[in-house]
């Protein structure tokens, strides 16, 4: 368990964080059956910083690592994280992503409701 009491999740030998993060592989893989996404990357890293060095010490950059990659099949691409929490980190990342990728379509989600009435709602 995480401190935010995520459980971690193996599904087709990959390890997720949260089971919400692994429902939304299933799903991804569910759209990319009916077409609707042609592919989908785990965990694409993005840079929001460069590291640098300062007096002989290296300061290593700031990532940010998104939860999924999706290329629907328009050819359209979104950034994908699912978040069960909003937190300050996490915000802060996300302003820092927004600017430096100026054109990038990011979301977040959070999975809602119960079966079989689950639904996906885009909080960011």
């Amino acid at each position: 368990m995480s401190k935010f009491h995520n459980k971690k999740t193996i599904i087709d030998g990959i390890l997720f964080d949260s089971q919400m993060e692994s429902h939304y592989y299933l799903y991804l893989k569910e759209l990319k059956e009916q077409g609707v996404v042609v592919d989908f990357k785990l965990q694409p890293v993005f840079i929001l910083q460069e590291g640098f060095y300062k007096d002989g010490k290296k300061i290593r950059p700031i990532q940010y690592i998104a939860d999924f990659e999706v290329t629907y099949n328009d050819g359209h691409v979104e950034i994908i994280d699912v978040k069960g929490k909003l937190t300050d980190t996490f915000l802060i990342k996300r302003k820092m992503l927004l600017y430096k990728y100026r054109d990038i379509d990011f979301k977040c989600v959070k999975e809602k409701g119960r079966k079989p009435n689950k639904y996906w709602e885009v909080i960011l």
